[in-house]
């Protein structure tokens, strides 16, 4: 009986030594997980891009209008940014009321009407706009 116990407690020790080095994570199951020694980069958002879309669909009131790929009132947002890339203009002067409309004249009066709170951004705020609507050309 003794040596049963003596074995018992042998055994409990080596068992005991042998769990007290570097702790390796397991999985569910328990097979040993790799340590990932890679360091993961976020992908981070341009802040105009973050800024532009904040004010497109708030303050800028531009989803009553504008969406991304069908025209509601407005042309949609894939189709101002195609006709503005292939004509190299700039969406932040149009909405400052710096150029004339070059996607669809005819809804320009309606346009108009946002003009108030466009020409009440910042310089950066018209541009953040259009850094967004040139994101889907």
């Amino acid at each position: 009986m003794k040596q049963i116990v003596k074995s018992i407690v042998v055994f409990a020790l080596a068992i005991s030594v042998t769990n007290c080095g570097d702790k390796k994570e397991t999985d569910k199951y328990g097979n040993a997980v790799e340590e990932n020694t890679e360091t993961t980069t976020e992908t981070s958002v341009d802040p105009l891009l973050a800024k532009g879309q904040e004010l497109f669909e708030g303050k800028g009131t531009c989803t009553a209008c504008h969406k991304p790929d069908a025209k509601v009132v407005g042309p949609s947002i894939k189709e101002i940014a195609k006709i503005y890339k292939e004509k190299e203009a700039s969406i932040a002067a149009f909405i400052n009321e710096e150029s004339k409309p070059i996607v669809d004249p005819s809804q320009y009066d309606t346009m108009k009407t946002n003009f108030a709170i466009t020409k009440a951004m910042t310089a950066e705020e018209r541009k953040a706009l259009e850094v967004y609507m040139m994101s889907f050309e």
